[in-house]
Order: C-alpha cells, then structure tokens, then sequence
C-alpha cells in the first residue's frame, strides 16, 4: 500500500534523486524506472512526475551530483598539490573517481537526451566549472601573455576530452583484462603527451 505523503516536495525530490542513484549503482540503469523508484521510496509513480518533468529530467539531476562529487575532489586536490603538477594529479584523480563510480560514469556517458531536448544551464554549469579547473592547471604550461586565452580554453576542452575517452572506455568494461594500473598508464601517457605537444607548439610561436 502506498504510504501518505510525509515530505515536503523538496524532501520527496532529494529521496527521489538518492533513490535513483542507489538503483543504478546496485542494479544498472536498465533496472531503473518510475515504478522501481515509487516502489522503492514508497510513494506512487505519478508522484514522481509532480517533482520531474521526466525520467530524462530525473537522470540529468543524478548525474549532476556524480559531477558536483567529481568536482569536490578536484577542488580538494588542487588546493594542496604544487601549481606545475596539478594537471597530472587532477587527471590520475579524474581517472580514480572514475573507477570508484562505473554505473554512475556510464550514465553520463550513455544517457542521451531524446532529440528535440536541450541541455539545461544548470548542467552546463558544472561541466564549465570542471573545464575551468582543467584552465587553471593548464595555466603553468603557458607563458603569462597566454594565461586567459583563446588556446587556453581550447587545451582544456581537448584534455577533457582525451580523459573523457580514456575513462568512458574503463567504465564501460572496454578496457577490462588489462587492470587499473594500465587504465592510470593510459592517463599519464596522454597528459604527458599532450604537454610534450603544447610546449612544442608554444616555443614555436
């Protein structure tokens, strides 16, 4: 029997999203829907439609959570590591986040918004604040003149990019046989790569 409402709208939103994610990690994503949801919380699942537009809208908030996580971890590293290692240290850590949550990385990678939908600012927002972190430690590797530039921006979105890749592929499995020392090996070679290119390139402007 579905128990009366003893929430408020904001606490039955947040059981909502923490409800959802608890699914995904224990079960995956296919398992999850609004009946498992109401189910699970106690609730009908037309409740969940007079906090949501819909499940895409649910899915969305979920992920911005894993990206709000994500972004804790990094503003914790980067205030402690030497300014010159911090693109290093932010991409192993990015990695190791990655690792730890696999359901929950998968489903910013695979969740794809039906196609007249757009992404709302909200989202953006945090995946510009995590580029914004990538700028600053990106900011060392560049001479002064450049340090707010157009080519700035540009090498953060590639690194974010490389490491979306590397780590969309390790959650996924596809890198599966070779271990979590290899999927670190991976980061490092591209970082490493990558500076070794952007000073080249620097030092021939």
């Amino acid at each position: 029997m579905v128990r009366r409402s003893i929430h408020s709208p904001e606490q039955l939103r947040e059981l909502v999203i923490q409800s959802a994610r608890e699914i995904i990690v224990k079960e995956g994503l296919s398992r999850l829907s609004a009946r498992e949801i109401a189910r699970k919380i106690g609730y009908s699942p037309g409740t969940l439609y007079n906090l949501f537009d819909n499940l895409d809208e649910l899915l969305l908030q979920v992920q911005a959570r894993t990206l709000d996580a994500l972004d804790q971890r990094l503003s914790e590293l980067q205030k402690y590591s030497p300014e010159a290692d911090q693109l290093s240290l932010m991409a192993r850590e990015y990695g190791r986040f990655c690792r730890e949550h696999p359901q929950l990385w998968n489903l910013i990678t695979q969740h794809d918004l039906p196609p007249a939908s757009t992404i709302p600012p909200w989202y953006s927002e945090r995946i510009e604040r995590l580029l914004q972190r990538i700028e600053v430690a990106l900011v060392p590797h560049f001479p002064p003149s450049q340090s707010n530039s157009e080519s700035l921006k540009r090498s953060a979105r590639a690194v974010w990019a490389g490491l979306y890749g590397i780590t969309s592929l390790s959650a996924s499995g596809k890198l599966s046989g070779y271990g979590d020392h290899f999927n670190e090996t991976l980061v490092d070679d591209f970082i490493n790569t990558y500076l070794a290119g952007l000073s080249a390139k620097l030092k021939g402007h």
